[in-house]
């Protein structure tokens, strides 16, 4: 694999195959840690967790480390600077909503996920969980339908209102619901610039500059960049909702072909969870 590819080839099954097992390793890594938060614990320490986890499995490099917000943090209550998505001193306690998230890169293949989840119980949180499942449902039957990426940004903003809810992936630099990812490489080291990867920042870079010609963009948003039908690549996908200081996200791949799309991976913890929510 050369170092100047970077976007992945969504007709090689071997190369899906490849991030689909990092995509795995994630979410794997999200279920272990979250399984050992407990009353007391730091979004510091949850992020510790994740990082010590993904090493001991692998991971050398990273598209962004891990994050994990606690509280009405989850809903990025009162963010208004990048600095205050780091990992901070905030406690968890029972009843809290969190999030977690996570980029690792695994011999230069990538995934980036989000995994929502509660200590003990909460019924505002179980609201808001059930309705981002439609999220998921829509953005995938919009983008079958050729939509804009623009578009499928606007249908999912018109959800969240009729649900009653705010949308909290706007919150993110750019504005950003998605990104596109590919194979992760070239000669810079595999260091982190708070809190990004610099091999990452080196490729989504020059992808910036090369759909900047094609009046396209890397990042998925609203904005005039996204106003064209989506992008043949793979997707990070990240719808963000949130109400009353309990946010609720997830984020996996999406693949885009010249005239289809699908999600990478459809056993995951929060596909089964709203099984299992819908067969009760």
């Amino acid at each position: 694999m050369s170092n100047n590819v970077a976007l992945a080839r969504v007709d090689d099954p071997a190369e899906l195959e490849r991030f689909r097992a990092v995509q795995r390793l994630s979410y794997a890594c999200a279920d272990e840690v979250a399984a050992t938060l407990e009353p007391g614990v730091t979004e510091r320490e949850a992020c510790r967790r994740m990082r010590r986890w993904l090493r001991a499995h692998g991971v050398d490099d990273w598209l962004h480390t891990p994050f994990a917000w606690f509280g009405d943090r989850s809903a990025f209550t009162g963010f208004r600077v990048p600095t205050q998505f780091l990992p901070s001193g905030t406690r968890l306690e029972e009843g809290m909503p969190y999030v977690l998230d996570m980029a690792p890169v695994k011999g230069g293949y990538c995934a980036d996920i989000g995994y929502g989840g509660v200590l003990g119980e909460n019924r505002i949180w179980d609201r808001v969980d059930a309705d981002l499942a439609e999220h998921r449902t829509l953005i995938l039957r919009l983008v079958r339908e050729r939509r804009t990426f623009a578009d499928v940004y606007a249908e999912v903003d018109a959800l969240i209102e009729r649900q009653g809810h705010r949308n909290r992936h706007r919150k993110y630099p750019g504005r950003v619901i998605g990104h596109q990812v590919g194979v992760i490489g070239g000669v810079l080291p595999k260091r982190v610039g708070l809190p990004f990867g610099v091999r990452f920042l080196q490729t989504i870079g020059r992808e910036l500059v090369t759909e900047r010609v094609k009046g396209r963009s890397p990042l998925w948003n609203g904005g005039d960049r996204s106003r064209h039908a989506p992008t043949p690549g793979l997707w990070a996908v990240e719808p963000h909702i949130g109400f009353r200081g309990v946010g609720v996200k997830f984020e996996e791949m999406l693949v885009v072909t010249e005239d289809d799309a699908y999600w990478l991976d459809d056993d995951l913890p929060h596909v089964r969870r709203w099984a299992r929510r819908k067969a009760a």
